[in-house]
């Protein structure tokens, strides 16, 4: 069997299977998130270890679907930005503030605290804080369209903070390399940081204009030429260029670009057409994609081995210093009640894609174990899987809710 026809049959059963998942999940009143997660768990090397069966025999299978899934977690968070609007998300600023920063602070000191306990040398515990200060709110972002939450307090609180996480960490990893490396200076180190500052700012500001100056006015002409889809293939082009421009010139994450794109197409006339048509592509095909991949990825059955009581310390750290922060910072604001900030923690909770990334660094550069790697994994996959159930149960919890979800919202 070709490559192409191993990768087109890859790709039916994981799409089949995920929508399959996703449904039982619904019916039985989770978040349909947590079937196509645990899709993944399923096909993946901690039980069925379906893209190393014999009928695959192409070795690059794997490596596409995850760039296939990169394309999806981008969508996704486009869709995320496309539901708010740039006035409701400035109104979160302030706990976007204090919620990122303390979401941060806190995970990092006691990472580097537990990495320690752990017999990691400094310099190497530090940055398993830097990696389990990461969070990603993609799948929070999910569950929260699912309940119809996303444009809520939560919903903007969650997103916003995400965005200051998202600079903090790549700060401080570019921080963390600069100073790492004997071979620079102290000018040196210091020089790299501040460029990596100005490269973020100049992103910021740059892809701000263009949404905020072009996209209304080169939306609507691009609709009306004679094009099939054009707009359609406008916006998807703008994605890549948004998420590859993020990384590039910014620094940051490919989705961070992606969210942005679509928080100035929000301010567009097609605004609904837009939703439509990106939507049919994301949730038809690219979503599901990058849920199964997050447990195509783990190898669950290898966190109870030796390596369970790092794996457990990480998971415990990773969970309560985020959680602790974010919410404290929620609770500082003084817009948010109790339950509202642990909502708001718990939606930050999970790690995915910017975790990874951080580690990769780390065991590239040697700042990490292999079994700190490992660990680190399954944080990802563990907070990843826990988060949707735990946050759908806090929103049910709110007061009024019960009876809406009861009526099958």
């Amino acid at each position: 069997m070709s490559p192409f026809l191993q990768l087109t049959f890859a790709l039916a059963m994981i799409i089949a299977l995920a929508k399959l998942g996703s449904y039982l999940s619904f019916r039985l009143g989770h978040p349909a998130v947590l079937g196509e997660l645990l899709v993944g768990v399923l096909l993946g090397p901690s039980i069925l270890d379906f893209l190393h069966l014999s009928i695959f025999t192409d070795q690059h299978l794997q490596e596409v679907i995850q760039e296939l899934a990169e394309l999806g977690v981008m969508l996704l968070m486009f869709l995320a930005g496309l539901e708010l609007h740039i006035s409701e998300l400035l109104k979160s600023s302030k706990v976007a503030i204090l919620a990122g920063v303390l979401g941060v602070l806190f995970p990092l000191a006691l990472g580097a605290g537990g990495g320690v306990l752990f017999a990691l040398t400094p310099k190497n515990a530090l940055f398993l804080g830097l990696t389990l200060a990461a969070t990603s709110v993609s799948i929070s972002a999910q569950t929260l369209i699912e309940l119809n939450r996303l444009r809520s307090k939560i919903g903007f609180g969650l997103l916003g903070a995400a965005v200051f996480d998202d600079i903090l960490v790549v700060l401080g990893l570019s921080v963390f390399t600069a100073l790492a490396m004997p071979e620079l200076g102290e000018r040196s180190g210091f020089t790299m940081i501040l460029i990596v500052l100005l490269r973020m700012v100049i992103f910021l500001f740059l892809s701000s204009a263009i949404g905020y100056f072009l996209f209304p006015p080169m939306a609507l002409k691009i609709f009306s030429l004679e094009i099939s889809q054009g707009l359609i293939s406008f916006v998807f082009v703008t994605i890549l260029l948004f998420g590859w421009l993020a990384d590039v010139l910014g620094k940051m994450a490919a989705i961070t670009g992606a969210f942005l794109a679509g928080l100035w197409f929000a301010r567009t006339a097609l605004k609904e057409r837009i939703l439509s048509g990106i939507s049919t592509i994301a949730y038809g095909v690219f979503v599901p994609i990058f849920f199964v991949d997050v447990g195509l990825n783990a190898n669950v059955r290898s966190l109870f081995g030796g390596d369970f009581w790092l794996f457990l310390g990480l998971f415990l750290i990773a969970v309560v210093g985020k959680v602790l922060g974010v919410a404290l910072g929620a609770l500082l604001s003084g817009d948010y009640s109790p339950l509202e900030a642990l909502e708001l923690g718990v939606g930050m909770m999970s790690r995915g894609e910017v975790g990874l990334i951080v580690a990769s660094v780390g065991i590239s550069e040697g700042f990490l174990t292999a079994a700190s790697f490992s660990a680190i994994v399954g944080v990802v996959v563990a907070t990843t899987l826990l988060t949707p159930p735990l946050l759908r149960y806090l929103v049910q919890r709110e007061p009024g809710r019960a009876r809406v979800f009861a009526e099958g919202e």
